[in-house]
């Protein structure tokens, strides 16, 4: 299993609205960037990722379960870019922020420090671990 960060705007597509979606989810669609796609493209089902609000929260709020592998972005004619589909599995009982991560030493390498901009990035299993023990999760 594999683990990683998905991104978004909570005012494009909010936590809330990823667990009303239930046990059915949702295609997490919109990604432009050929390095998120790439990454996209290597997600497997089963794979487990922090549900991440950017904008004026900037932190992982909770734990989403990729159900379905890549395939086209079903919002563009254009082939190139790809979706998988997530479920909610959990919400993260205390959000933590991007501030609460750069703050912590063993986790200065982890992609979110080093590439902030990008929207679906892989997390290493000791990173996984680690900041879902700052969130309150075992």
């Amino acid at each position: 299993m594999a683990y990683w960060l998905l991104k978004t705007e909570p005012d494009d597509w909010s936590w809330d609205e990823q667990l009303a979606k239930g046990k059915k989810g949702e295609p997490w669609t919109g990604v432009r960037n050929a390095q998120a796609r790439n990454f996209i493209r290597e997600m497997k089902k089963g794979d487990l990722a922090f549900f991440y609000h950017t904008g004026g929260e900037k932190q992982v709020v909770g734990i989403v379960q990729v159900i379905k592998e890549a395939y086209p972005d079903p919002t563009t004619d254009d082939e190139r870019w790809l979706v998988v589909d997530v479920a909610a599995v959990e919400p993260v009982p205390e959000p933590v922020t991007l501030a609460d991560i750069k703050a912590e030493p063993k986790l200065a390498e982890m992609k979110l420090v080093k590439n902030a901009r990008l929207s679906v990035q892989p997390v290493a299993e000791k990173e996984w671990k680690l900041v879902r023990k700052m969130g309150g999760l075992k």
